[in-house]
């Protein structure tokens, strides 16, 4: 099936969760197997037209007006309970993906919010609940099925550099069709947030900071600084305050004393305890409205305290999300792939709502963090980047091998990821 601007249909299809910039394509294709998206592919090269692909559309950058491949519906999961693994379509979403895995006690490198995508994060790397403890999604993937953009559909891991860029390098050399991931035995985790008043505890982020240096691998956390609105549907306690949310993910039977520290501090609002991984999206507790929005993102080799107890002040109106890297995010995996930055110890993303740009606002509030930067995550760049800020999301070693195999697999550069390699040259 094929969707023009005068098909019913055609606004629902190209809207995914991510409302800034939306896709405007000349045609959709609404895919729900390989051969559809072979087809969509080779259409697209028989016209002319440039290819963007969009399951749920979290990161979405920029909007395509050439072919679309919508997956939405592409989106079935099969486990293999023995081998502890799963096959993804490539339009699931980590929900659906819990959803199949949770009943046999089995748990992906999934992220902090259900509704994302699961191939995209994936190709991006992928940051997810237990990242500390087994690394990135991308270091678990077995096997990738991936149209290349001369149409042809082949089995990435067969080719061992087109396996090595798209574990790392995004979309940027094919439309994947699905790919296999591994599963862990993780039935529930200890997890959820503390909310303490920025206005009463003022150094709760040195607290965050200090907690961090001494935290086993099995701790994957975070804290978001919100400025929650005054209005009804914001829970009572947290309404018109400027709140830090501690966000705790714990392996292992030790959460209640690891989080002791954290628990000293009053809080407003306290959710954490044992939960099925099924219900792991109440960690983080994102919002699950499609909302228009852009960001930016660096890496850090550390915290640094002054910048920390500012942050605060120079972002007061916007929402800041920290997360805690390391332990084995740090070590490389055991097939290598193009995941940059693997030295970092901190992510920073800044993150403003609305259609209006705010690069220049938001360049400003990174700034005290230009020393300690080394990179920046492509998953948590929800806004157009630089050529020079697209390059340094990788390692300076693999950029240029990355173009050039961005240039051999897709030579007309027809494929239009939300952050091409092409802008590096």
């Amino acid at each position: 099936m094929m969707l023009t601007k005068e098909s019913n249909g055609y606004d629902e299809a190209r809207l995914g969760f991510q409302r800034h910039d939306p896709h405007r394509p000349e045609v959709i294709f609404p895919v729900t197997s390989a051969a559809e998206v072979q087809e969509a592919v080779k259409y697209a090269a028989d016209h002319g037209h440039r290819i963007a692909v969009q399951a749920s559309g979290h990161g979405l950058t920029r909007g395509s007006t050439g072919v679309l491949i919508a997956t939405r519906n592409f989106n079935q999961v099969r486990v293999d309970q023995a081998a502890k693994t799963a096959w993804i379509e490539a339009g699931a979403t980590w929900r659906d993906v819990i959803a199949a895995t949770a009943p046999y006690g089995l748990a992906p490198l999934s992220g902090s919010f259900p509704g994302v995508g699961a191939i995209s994060y994936t190709l991006g790397g992928g940051l997810g609940l237990m990242a500390r403890r087994f690394g990135f999604a991308a270091d678990h993937v077995r096997r990738i099925e991936v149209v290349t953009a001369d149409g042809v559909r082949r089995n990435a891991e067969d080719d061992p550099d087109l396996f090595w860029a798209l574990r790392g390098g995004g979309g940027n050399f094919g439309v994947v069709t699905g790919l296999e991931v591994e599963l862990f035995d993780v039935p529930t985790l200890y997890g959820g947030s503390l909310y303490v008043d920025l206005a009463d505890n003022p150094t709760v982020l040195e607290t965050w900071r200090e907690w961090t240096r001494e935290v086993p691998d099995e701790v994957t956390s975070g804290v978001a600084l919100v400025p929650f609105p005054d209005i009804p549907p914001v829970p009572a306690p947290l309404r018109g305050k400027h709140i830090a949310q501690l966000q705790l993910a714990i392996l292992g039977d030790h959460g209640p004393e690891l989080i002791e520290p954290l628990r000293g501090m009053p809080t407003v609002l306290d959710t954490v305890g044992e939960l099925p991984y099924a219900e792991s999206g109440k960690i983080f507790a994102e919002p699950e409205r499609p909302d228009s929005y852009s960001s930016h993102n660096v890496l850090l080799r550390d915290l640094d305290a002054d910048a920390l107890a500012i942050l605060p002040k120079t972002a007061s109106q916007r929402v800041v999300g920290i997360r805690q890297l390391g332990g084995a995010l740090s070590r490389p995996p055991a097939v290598p792939n193009a995941v940059g930055h693997r030295a970092a110890s901190y992510s920073l993303t800044v993150i403003s709502p609305g259609q209006g740009d705010v690069t220049g606002l938001h360049r400003e509030i990174l700034e005290p963090w230009t020393a300690a930067t080394i990179g920046r995550s492509l998953n948590f760049s929800f806004g157009p980047l630089t050529p020079d800020e697209v390059r340094e999301a990788f390692d300076r070693d693999d950029v240029d091998r990355l173009v050039e195999l961005k240039d051999r697999y897709d030579p007309d550069q027809r494929l239009t990821p939300n952050h091409q390699l092409t802008a590096l040259r």
